[in-house]
């Protein structure tokens, strides 16, 4: 008696095409509930900065610390015609500015972090202490004359960009006096607002001075480039600094523990004149401020918000290999999976995003990542060993869904190494499923 030959699986060899195309559909579908995901941690986020200028507004804003200018009225005879073709003279009163020859700052800053409600914010702390020295005025070189100098009404000005984080009468020290700064408020002041001290200059001299402020800020602190020589040295325990403007440090250092940063600035780059006259948007011109503004900002450098939309980015990563795997083993195994059981995968692959989102936003990024890679993953090996009937399927899929999202955790938390990693780890995984698919045999039982 003749053996009965065996059959080829139809659905094997007649819809294995057709298969694929329908999980190459799926997968693009899936880009739109990402998409949807993506847009809503922006607007998470959007709140998040929402609140952040809402602490802001009530603690200090980020603070640039100016000055100090001096300024040094004088009388000018001006001679003009009236209507009648007289001649009348009249006198006017006239302003000379002059910048420090050197200016030294030393800051110390302490962060500490303000949570509202959900929100996180970073506050500080600073003690800065502001030396410095003025030349005489060159009076011929402006063109004024020294009797015409008024002496007695010298004022020293600087300024501060939030003046509700300043939390000290900052006494003046100059020419041996102690001098207590009022508010400047007349229109002559080359800041939008600031801080004055009256004194008597004495005549065709310079003089020192010093003062310090204790002030309080949220995520930058700057300072102004007025000085022939600026010198300033920043010490923070904040582990993660950036240094934006038009200056990084000469030199710096950093731990986990804080960092110190130190500038030397010469006026060659200084987009300021030593000294002017009647001009008071010297300093306030925003091109030229620009380029003379230098600092830190202490700002997380990844918060919880841009890691998870980081992390939504590999979702069509993650959802192609878990298809893939899946896919390899339903032809291995020669049991087939029904696409709607991959639709359901899909979403639960989808919703993964969402509980990250709000679980990061009550117990941090870290946890909530835990949380829900364990839930999803779980959810899906053990659905998946119920479609296949097989244990040792659901520690494969257990297996090779704690790497993928092992992998995706581990770019996160890098920054400058996180597209080497993650094309190493990319490869790896291609590499392995390219070893284990050519054991398959795609044509015959």
């Amino acid at each position: 008696m003749t053996e009965p030959t065996k059959t080829k699986p139809n659905w094997l060899i007649d819809s294995i095409l057709i298969k694929v195309a329908l999980i190459a559909a799926l997968i693009i579908l899936f880009l739109i509930p990402s998409a949807w995901i993506q847009g809503l941690i922006i607007d998470r986020e959007g709140y998040q900065q929402d609140q952040r200028a809402s602490v802001a507004a009530k603690w200090a804003d980020s603070q640039l610390v100016q000055g100090p200018v001096l300024m040094l009225p004088y009388k000018k005879q001006v001679t003009a015609t009236d209507g009648n073709g007289k001649q009348i003279t009249r006198e006017e009163m006239n302003m000379l500015y002059v910048l420090p020859q050197t200016l030294q700052v030393k800051a110390a800053v302490k962060t500490e972090p303000f949570q509202k409600g959900i929100y996180d914010a970073t506050v500080y702390n600073s003690d800065i202490a502001i030396t410095g020295s003025f030349s005489k005025p060159d009076l011929t070189a402006a063109g004024i004359d020294p009797s015409a100098v008024l002496y007695d009404k010298a004022r020293l000005v600087f300024s501060i960009t939030d003046m509700k984080g300043l939390k000290n009468s900052a006494v003046v020290t100059m020419q041996g006096q102690d001098y207590t700064p009022e508010p400047a408020l007349d229109d002559k002041i080359p800041f939008d607002k600031g801080l004055q001290v009256n004194f008597p200059l004495q005549k065709d001299q310079g003089f020192n001075f010093s003062y310090h402020l204790d002030l309080k800020g949220s995520n930058e602190l700057f300072f102004l480039h007025t000085a022939k020589t600026t010198d300033v040295e920043i010490s923070s325990d904040w582990a993660s600094p950036e240094f934006p403007g038009r200056f990084l440090p000469d030199g710096k250092s950093q731990s986990a523990s804080g960092f110190d940063a130190k500038w030397h600035m010469m006026y060659y780059n200084r987009p300021f004149p030593q000294q002017w006259v009647n001009n008071d948007t010297v300093l306030t011109a925003k091109k030229e401020r620009a380029n003379a503004v230098f600092g830190v900002r202490m700002q997380l450098p990844i918060d919880q918000y841009r890691k998870i939309l980081r992390t939504t980015k590999y979702s069509t990563l993650i959802i192609l290999l878990t298809f893939i795997s899946l896919f390899l083993a339903e032809i291995i195994k020669k049991q087939r999976v029904h696409v709607f059981n991959y639709i359901l995968i899909g979403a639960a692959m989808v919703v993964y995003y969402t509980l990250l989102l709000s679980f990061a936003e009550q117990v941090g990024y870290n946890w909530a990542y835990l949380i829900s890679s364990v839930s999803t993953i779980v959810l899906i090996a053990v659905f998946t060993a119920s479609l296949l009937k097989q244990q040792t399927v659901a520690i494969l899929f257990t297996f090779i869904l704690s790497v993928f999202y092992g992998f995706i955790f581990i770019i996160i938390q890098l920054e400058t190494l996180s597209l080497l990693f993650g094309s190493v780890a990319l490869f790896i995984i291609v590499a392995t499923l390219m070893y284990f698919s050519r054991r398959i045999s795609w044509d015959r039982e």
